[in-house]
């Protein structure tokens, strides 16, 4: 029991119920909704979490900072926008150089975001407020058409929504979900493996201890928002490619999509606690919900967003009132174990003596 309790965290269980409720409502919703348990239910439910995954894995490291970044969305409402635009008119882009494009231009938002909050000591709710709106509002002032047609992109921004890298009978693997997957492997590798990733614990953990280590704070916390806005500069390429037919409002909304997919998925909201991992199974807790209330008729449009609202005050109060209890047994039981050890040598000494 103690080695199973040290090889098993009260992070992980929280992602281990988190997985028993998701199952859960795709069961629930198998006996609502007629064929839900098809390969197109799988395929609309996988590929709108794709987008919502890549966002919320770089709201993830700059929640692991203890701040946040409300102009994801806005990015990726622009670089999909400004990129469809470019597309329309130089259709000889290739695909490389338009993922590189999208990326560019996210993670220079995400780089003016963080020179704020890192070296201009702003608070980074501030800061990302305002340019949720200046990007939004960059997006809306942007010249020439204001509005971007899937069939003037193309061929393989058409193709795109429907590539597949799988098949496994009907079921099928889109590209898209892919990318996703891979984003969250790699992201969660970094914050297992390398350094950079251990050093956002550190800094959200405690951030002043960090400092007496000698840890580069500003730096760190500089590069995260980078990160966030590049991966965000990502997921606008990805809803390019999934919807083609976009307006001045393209990924409105996302922003609060992607923090209730990250403090859902078990990021505290004071950093220092988080994976990617959980990001992704928060964002296909939303992605259930969302797609399944779509489909079930006994439910408003308004109950859908009022849902969301609801998971983030529940995932809050969980993490307060169930993990914090789970990690103060774990501590107890660390201190019990630690204080039995201790006493051994000196039974060891009484009984040799």
């Amino acid at each position: 029991m103690t080695s199973l309790r040290r090889s098993i965290r009260p992070e992980q269980i929280r992602e281990l119920i988190l997985i028993l409720v998701i199952v859960a409502l795709l069961l629930f919703f198998g006996t609502q909704i007629s064929d839900y348990f098809g390969a197109r239910t799988f395929t609309r439910i996988s590929t709108s979490i794709a987008i919502l995954a890549v966002v919320a894995v770089g709201e993830t490291l700059v929640f692991l900072t203890r701040n946040y970044d409300l102009s994801v969305g806005s990015i990726v409402g622009f670089t999909a926008f400004f990129v469809g635009t470019q597309l329309q008119f130089y259709h000889g882009i290739p695909p490389l150089a338009a993922v590189l494009m999208a990326v560019g231009i996210g993670a220079m938002m995400g780089a003016f975001n963080g020179l704020l909050v890192a070296y201009g000591r702003v608070p980074a709710i501030i800061v990302t407020l305002g340019t949720m709106a200046i990007y939004r509002s960059a997006l809306v002032e942007y010249p020439g058409n204001k509005i971007v047609q899937i069939s003037a992109l193309p061929a393989w921004v058409q193709d795109f929504s429907s590539a597949n890298v799988l098949e496994v009978g009907t079921f099928e693997l889109r590209l898209i979900v892919a990318i996703a997957l891979a984003v969250v492997i790699i992201a969660q590798l970094m914050l297992m493996y390398l350094p950079y990733g251990r050093r956002l614990y550190a800094i959200g953990s405690n951030p002043e201890a960090a400092r007496v280590a000698g840890f580069p704070s500003q730096r760190i916390v500089f590069i995260a928002f980078i990160l966030s806005g590049a991966l965000a500069g990502l997921a606008g390429f990805m809803f390019l490619g999934r919807f083609g037919n976009l307006t001045v409002v393209a990924a409105m909304g996302t922003e609060l999509q992607a923090v209730a997919a990250v403090v859902v998925g078990g990021t505290s909201t004071l950093g220092g606690s988080g994976t990617a991992l959980g990001s992704l199974l928060g964002a296909t807790l939303i992605g259930v919900l969302d797609q399944s209330l779509r489909r079930w008729p006994l439910i408003s449009e308004f109950w859908r967003d009022a849902m969301l609202g609801i998971l983030i005050l529940l995932a809050v109060a969980g993490d307060r009132a169930i993990v914090d209890r789970l990690r103060t047994i774990w501590a107890r039981s660390e201190l019990q174990l630690g204080a039995a050890n201790s006493a051994l040598p000196q039974e060891d000494n009484i009984h040799g003596s």
